[in-house]
């Protein structure tokens, strides 16, 4: 008797970090779902795409029956993410509404319905891309690591019902990326070359959800500033908003 091919879903697959999870994932002879407002970057990308703008909560209800239809999944990997930096108060507030549905609400509702439905098989694993800002606040982005800080505590209060349903949850603290999006709203002057590789990332991410870990923090540069973060909440938001709120353009 043969076992089903292993499948996956990734939501914000198509470039960044969600690319490089699912070229990792691929690597491994999973079949991939990729969840995204837009196709996949690479078309050698050989994977089954579901159109959705998590900002609409009209066509993530919409598309749910077609994710749920298309597992059961062994992981499932909650990456899609938007970011807006500057003052608070210079947003509109539509801004603040779409990192909200698409950051937060839309994983949680994702993972809800798939545990729901018993769309991800015993033994499998989801995963909640947060962020390292999480241990260190994020000034000039504040609508962002507020829906970031909310996946952390979701997934706490869902681990357990996760457990009866023989899934772990991981919650993924990535620090900042070499990609568009960290390019895009990094402050003036900020040096690239001090981040993490995607691929690099999601190699140490994907490990930690496949041995069942609760917490993944890649990289021991990020694990010594959430150290430091914990230990000294107040210097380490103070730095943060001396390395990027001072320095974003207005």
């Amino acid at each position: 008797m043969t076992r089903d091919p292993m499948c996956a879903l990734v939501t914000g697959g198509s470039a960044g970090l969600g690319a490089a999870a699912v070229s990792w994932l691929q690597a491994r002879e999973f079949d991939v779902v990729v969840l995204d407002q837009d196709r996949p970057w690479s078309e050698k990308a050989a994977v089954d795409f579901v159109h959705c703008d998590l900002a609409s909560r009209t066509q993530l209800d919409n598309v749910i029956p077609k994710l749920i239809a298309a597992g059961p999944y062994d992981l499932v990997f909650l990456n899609a993410g938007i970011n807006a930096t500057g003052k608070f108060e210079a947003q509109e507030a539509q801004t603040h509404i779409d990192i909200m549905r698409v950051n937060a609400e839309a994983p949680m509702v994702i993972a809800a319905r798939l545990l729901e439905a018993k769309a991800i098989r015993t033994g499998g694993a989801v995963v909640f891309v947060s962020s390292l800002s999480h241990f260190t606040g994020y000034p000039g982005a504040a609508s962002y690591a507020a829906s970031k800080d909310a996946l952390a505590v979701y997934a706490k209060s869902m681990r357990q019902y996760a457990k009866s349903r023989g899934v772990t949850l991981t919650v993924a603290f990535p620090g900042p990326l070499k990609t568009d999006h960290a390019e895009r709203h990094a402050p003036e002057g900020a040096d690239a070359s001090k981040r993490m590789e995607p691929d690099q990332a999601a190699d140490l991410i994907l490990t930690d959800a496949c041995a069942g870990r609760r917490t993944s923090i890649p990289g021991k540069p990020n694990r010594f500033i959430a150290i430091v973060g914990r230990l000294f909440p107040k210097s380490a938001t103070a730095l943060m908003r001396h390395l990027i709120y001072s320095r974003l353009k207005p």
